[in-house]
Parts: structure tokens; sequence; C-alpha cells
């Protein structure tokens, strides 16, 4: 597939992929990977990774906010997943930003249940240069 975007063509990069398979961005859109379980989910954003990487200008910034997801009351450090992509694609780590998160949709559901783990209440934004 050509690209319409050239290589070394982007000055900056900033990207809120979905989580996986938690909120369903669509009901039957194929190519929709918010409808995705993690391990395809993760081999599409190792996809998106790279093509970041390509169309990145050198010594250029991409931003990446993601949070972590929770399954059978366990976490799962999906932007920790996340970030160790973009690492491994060739970027480097320059910050990490903690975003504290507010007004959730389904925050006041979970508050008053009586349950076995914490909330939720954070994301990352991941800066990283080519």
């Amino acid at each position: 597939m050509k690209s319409i975007i050239p290589d070394n063509y982007i000055d900056f990069i900033f990207a809120h992929p979905p989580y996986s398979n938690i909120i369903k961005y669509s009901k039957d859109i194929k190519e929709d990977i918010s409808r995705l379980e993690l391990n395809e989910f993760l081999d599409q954003i190792t996809l998106f990774s790279k093509e970041c990487f390509r169309i990145l200008k050198k010594e250029k910034h991409c931003a990446v906010l993601i949070g972590d997801i929770r399954k059978n009351k366990n976490v799962i450090p999906l932007g920790f997943y996340i970030m160790n992509i973009f690492i491994q694609t060739g970027f480097t780590l320059k910050e990490i930003i903690i975003k504290e998160q507010h007004n959730c949709k389904m925050s006041d559901y979970w508050k008053n249940k009586n349950l076995d783990f914490y909330l939720l209440a954070h994301e990352y934004i991941f800066i990283l240069k080519k």
C-alpha cells in the first residue's frame, strides 16, 4: 500500500489511541482497533508506531496519551506495553507525564460499588523523540 505521507515529513505527532476492547468506537467497522483483544491490539499499535517513526522528522517528537486497563479485577499495564513498543521501534523516551483522570463516565458507578480494587485514576503522556 502506497503511503500518502512521505518519510520524515511530520514535525510533531500527538496520539490518543483507543483502549484495547474497553470502549468501543464503532459497532461494525472492521478496521476499528478499539474492538480488538489485547494481543491483536498491541500488534496494531506496533504497526502504528512504525508508521509514526517513518513519517516523523529526525529529532522531532511524538506524544502518546494512554492509560492502563483492568480485566477481571487485575491491572493490565497497557500504557507501559505501548511505551515499550515505541521504544523498540526506535524512539527515545524523553518524558513520562502523569495525567490525573477526572470526569470519567463510569467513575460514579464504580465508586458506589463495594470493590476490592482501586479505580484507575491516571493516564500517561509519553514524550518520545525520533
